[in-house]
């Protein structure tokens, strides 16, 4: 095992043990394991990749990150992507359990087009640090950082991401070399929480982005997750499958459905769990898009759910008469278009 294996294992006398957010808030790194990264290199790759995602890829800049979704021709999200680019590549960042066939897919498009596919997600050691202490111990290493949310900056020391706020603090992917990673281990362990990979995904959650899993695959149009109010989704872009009914949803105000950020007193609830109302016990009102323990015994979780549930504010998961849903604020307006 590499020493920064070692180093970066949370707490290996207790492994059920999670981090609260209030630890999180502090400042904590943890080893993200569970994120595949494809690259596509060729000279048509952002041109080919702008006609997939609901993005711009041909605009993008080295200095930018950008969220971006793959959509089947119904509109409905296959994949949520973290993009970024090099003189190289193109790179999207995904969960592991999807790369394999969302690669594929794209592939069976690129046609003639001057681009080529790779699997490069075990090239990096992925490190995500967050809360109020992780950019000072960042500079130990690095004389400047990204200046805001979804910029990057490529140093001899890998690549660093930062991507959207959380606990009211920045957070940052640190794409290491497993060498470097050796070498940094020791000091990100003496100077922050060591959390496992629950600790990154409870950060996105309450950085209020979502991320598509197999549990949650065609279950969304981008606006039920909010993608569009990250920046995930350009209507000024060309076509892409599903762009026509994205932006049908968008300007013609089809489908009414929002994600919320919620406290769930039940560690049992996960992504594709089903939420109800007792006004309407026999329908689902929405579902889990992303849930991570919260240290207090239940989880904290991403909710698509119907306007009208969401305003009425009650909410169970399950059925109409399990753990109810507990609203918390999220980082940005949620603007509550007919969509």
């Amino acid at each position: 095992m590499n020493t920064w294996n070692q180093t970066l294992t949370p707490a290996a006398a207790n492994p059920a043990q999670v981090a609260s957010t209030t630890a999180l808030a502090t400042g904590f790194v943890a080893h993200v394991d569970d994120l595949g990264l494809i690259a596509f290199t060729g000279e048509q790759s952002a041109s080919f990749l702008h006609s997939q995602l609901t993005n711009d890829v041909e605009h993008l800049r080295e200095n930018e990150v950008r969220l971006a979704g793959y959509c089947s021709p119904k509109g409905r999200l296959l994949a949520s992507f973290l993009m970024w680019r090099d003189s190289e590549s193109v790179y999207l960042q995904l969960p592991r359990e999807l790369q394999a066939a969302v690669q594929k897919r794209l592939q069976m498009f690129v046609l003639r087009a001057k681009t080529k596919a790779a699997d490069v997600s075990e090239s990096r050691v992925l490190l995500g640090l967050g809360g109020g202490d992780a950019e000072a111990v960042l500079r130990t290493w690095f004389d400047v950082l990204p200046e805001a949310p979804y910029t990057k900056l490529d140093h001899p020391l890998g690549t660093l991401l930062r991507v959207a706020d959380a606990f009211g603090a920045p957070r940052y992917l640190w794409l290491a070399s497993p060498e470097t990673a050796d070498t940094v281990a020791p000091e990100l362990a003496a100077r922050l929480t060591v959390a496992g990979v629950n600790a990154w995904r409870l950060s996105d959650i309450h950085a209020g982005v979502p991320v598509i899993t197999a549990a949650t695959q065609e279950q969304f149009v981008p606006q039920m997750v909010n993608l569009e109010l990250l920046g995930g989704v350009s209507f000024k872009k060309g076509c892409y499958p599903g762009q026509e009914i994205v932006a049908r949803s968008q300007y013609l105000g089809k489908l009414k459905r929002r994600t919320a950020l919620v406290s769930i007193d039940d560690a049992a609830v996960t992504a594709g769990t089903e939420v109800f109302t007792p006004a309407d016990p026999e329908q689902p009102c929405g579902m889990v898009v992303n849930a991570a323990p919260n240290g207090a015994g239940g989880v904290d979780a991403l909710v698509e759910m119907k306007l009208d549930a969401l305003e009425a504010g009650v909410v169970h998961a399950g059925s109409a008469s399990g753990p109810a849903l507990r609203f918390l604020p999220l980082p940005y307006v949620l603007d509550k278009l007919d969509v």
